[in-house]
């Protein structure tokens, strides 16, 4: 029943198979459509496509990052994005990277293509938590000053450019851009799939701010599995944050801490508001310093900012950034408690790779929630994405209430690949056979899977009751929410937009395992 993946391929055959089942009125009916329907459909039906007939020179594949089609002018900053939004112009934003000082031209461009990254890299992973189509790893790509070259192209700044996010293709030109197809049947179908799953594995939803917890919410999430703390530093708060990393003098350090805690706390507040009383998990602080500092100030020019100064190790560092993060949540637990909601959250500590920086600044978190003393004290569990804390998850679990795998840095440091600089020669392997799989797309089950279930299965001797989910990408890939599955997590954790497709794809894998 659960191996039809192939049998519906366009809107019309969807239609068809509901009504049928609808028309059956019975369980089986109701079970078999919802196998019949390949999770690739979903995810077409949720975007916009190329209009039929678009006939454009093709300049170039890259990464298929973040689906759906999108055609504007060529903006090479985030500036100009802006700029070209001013004068009522679509702009799709090109550059050889993307950092999270390019978010505000990013959320207001049609699409982006970077000539750097993977799917797992800033550019992928914003783009698809905000629905904008993107192609990166576009590796004959040049960024130079008033223009790109891409495949000996010259295409100038302003010119028309178009890209297809589920196919990877780039074209010179502007292109007919179809909006994504209102199916309500689809609504029907995916009711039936959460009925499939149960509780067996919940979809949650990596989100942000209050409007991506809105979305993920309509698009059925039951929760946030992964709100990154270090997305509301930016913009203007940008400032704040340098004033923090580089303060020397212990009353200045307090006062930007102050200052972060005051936006941090509104923020938190907005994204529990919209999202209670289901359950939200707030990451603190995991961002590599260069992103907020640039490459050139004194911390901000690690050699391996993705493996330096991050996550519990700047904690460890500086001592009142967590703790000042943890009274922002209970604080705005409160605030949403008093407008008369009832706000769900837990506290996850990143990049952990002993059980003792682990055990140290856990404490510090339960210092400052003993102190509150809240209603509903918050859970406090660490994300798992190196390869130490899955091999230790026995001895992790003894200081942790749940693990959330970060499956995108646990593939990183497990294949020593860095996802954003592999593009160009996992391509080549995947030609040459050498793997079958982009490892960022679906989860790697003999190396990093076997990782997972490792820790899962170490996590549970210590701790039984311990919630085990993952809020990598894979979080929302079919064959890898298959795998979640199959290991018994509680939960798999994406962007948004793929809440629709992690839900169809989390029920066909329960009837495949009652199958």
């Amino acid at each position: 029943m659960a191996g039809q993946t192939d049998a519906v391929e366009h809107p019309d055959d969807l239609r068809r198979l509901v009504a049928d089942a609808v028309a059956a009125d019975n369980a089986e009916a109701r079970w078999s459509a919802v196998a019949a329907v390949p999770p690739s459909l979903v995810e077409a039906l949720l975007h916009a496509g190329m209009q039929e007939g678009n006939d454009l020179e093709l300049l170039g594949t890259g990464v298929a990052a973040s689906p759906g089609a999108a055609s504007g002018v060529l903006c090479l900053t985030a500036e100009a994005v802006l700029d070209a939004s001013d004068r009522g112009e679509a702009a799709v934003l090109v550059s050889a990277e993307t950092t999270p000082a390019d978010e505000v031209g990013m959320q207001l461009a049609e699409g982006i293509v970077t000539a750097r990254g993977g799917m797992a890299s800033h550019a992928a992973v914003v783009a698809r938590g905000w629905g904008v189509p993107a192609v990166v790893g576009l590796t004959d790509l040049l960024v130079s000053g008033d223009h790109a070259i891409v495949g000996g192209r010259r295409i100038d700044e302003g010119s028309p450019i178009s890209l297809d996010g589920t196919t990877g293709e780039v074209f010179a030109g502007a292109a007919g851009v179809a909006a994504a197809a209102k199916v309500p049947e689809l609504d029907v179908l995916l009711g039936w799939a959460d009925e499939v799953r149960g509780d067996r594995v919940g979809v949650r939803a990596n989100a942000d701010r209050a409007d991506d917890a809105a979305r993920a919410r309509a698009f059925g999430a039951e929760g946030i599995g992964l709100c990154r703390t270090e997305h509301m530093f930016l913009g203007d708060r940008l400032p704040t944050i340098r004033r923090f990393l580089l303060a020397v003098d212990p009353d200045e350090e307090a006062a930007a801490l102050d200052e972060l805690g005051a936006v941090q706390r509104s923020d938190l507040a907005a994204v529990l508001e919209a999202m209670a009383p289901l359950p939200v998990t707030v990451r603190l602080l995991d961002a590599p310093l260069h992103e907020f500092l640039g490459d050139d100030s004194p911390l901000g020019a690690e050699h391996n900012p993705m493996l330096g100064e991050r996550g519990i190790r700047l904690a460890v560092m500086s001592e009142g950034l967590y703790r000042m993060q943890t009274r922002a949540l209970l604080a705005a637990m409160a605030d949403v408690r008093e407008s008369g909601s009832h706000p769900h959250a837990a506290v996850m500590l990143p990049l952990v790779s002993t059980s003792a920086e682990l055990e140290l600044v856990r404490s510090w978190v339960l210092d400052e929630i003993a102190a509150v003393a809240p209603v509903e004290p918050p859970r406090v569990g660490t994300m798992i994405e190196t390869p130490r804390a899955a091999l230790l998850a026995g001895e992790m679990a003894r200081h942790a209430d749940f693990f959330s795998f970060g499956t995108n840095d646990l593939t990183q440091t497990t294949f020593g690949i860095s996802r954003d600089d592999s593009a160009g020669f996992l391509n080549d392997y995947l030609g040459k056979g050498i793997i079958q799989q982009d490892p960022f797309v679906s989860i790697d089950k003999e190396g990093v899977g076997e990782l997972v279930s490792i820790a899962a299965e170490r996590g549970r001797s210590t701790r039984p009751d311990i919630k085990l989910g993952i809020c990598g990408e894979h979080g929302g890939d079919p064959a890898s929410i298959d795998f979640c599955e199959s290991i018994g997590l509680s939960y798999v954790s994406c962007s948004p937009y793929r809440v629709p497709i992690a839900r169809l794809a989390a029920a066909q894998a329960t009837l495949k395992l009652k199958s």
